[in-house]
């Protein structure tokens, strides 16, 4: 079973997105190099950000979101992100009608089910988690190994939490990468078990 990581760009207050639910510059660092990040030439980082994003998206087998990052991405018009294989949404509701049936997406109801379908898919590649409510569900059922974050110099003031709603204390390890980039602090902390 691969390991299961939390991650988002996030602003140096801890918010994923502002107020409006928009993320400002969180994603600026995605294009503020040289080296492209993927095949499609848009991602543009540092070699420093290259070196440390992309060896991490290689390992990525599955990706777990709620549906609001579903509907507001318009579910990536059915092709998963960063070349993953598979999206699993978090969503009481089915999915969009209209919906490629054989789109890599799978819809399940509660964060149980999701890691237990993200698991399967994964086999012994890494699951991902995306921060916000769902990352902090995820994290609060003590099914996260580690958390990855992206820091942004900028400050929200309110919005989106990376955490979501979690409300108890939950112990990370000392930070075992901290590497900056281009306008962005790619920190990695493993969690206490």
């Amino acid at each position: 079973m691969g390991k299961v990581v939390m991650y988002s760009s996030v602003s140096v207050d801890g918010f994923v997105a502002d107020e409006n639910d928009q993320p400002g510059p969180l994603f600026d660092w995605l294009s503020s190099g040289d080296v492209p990040l993927d095949e499609s030439g848009e991602l543009k980082v540092s070699q420093t950000s290259y070196d440390y994003t992309r060896p991490y998206w290689d390992q990525i087998g599955v990706t777990v979101v709620g549906r609001h990052v579903f509907d507001l991405t318009d579910g990536w018009d059915g092709k998963p992100p960063g070349g993953i294989d598979h999206v699993v949404v978090v969503s009481h509701r089915p999915m969009p009608e209209g919906w490629d049936p054989e789109a890599p997406f799978h819809f399940v109801d509660g964060v149980e089910a999701a890691m237990a379908k993200a698991q399967e898919l994964a086999g012994d590649r890494m699951v991902e988690v995306a921060a916000g409510d769902v990352g902090g569900q995820v994290l609060a059922a003590g099914l996260i190994d580690e958390v990855r974050m992206d820091v942004v110099p900028v400050v929200f003031g309110s919005g989106k939490r990376y955490f979501g709603s979690v409300h108890a204390q939950h112990l990370l390890e000392d930070p075992d990468v901290m590497i900056q980039g281009n306008r962005v602090l790619h920190l990695r902390y493993r969690v206490r078990r």
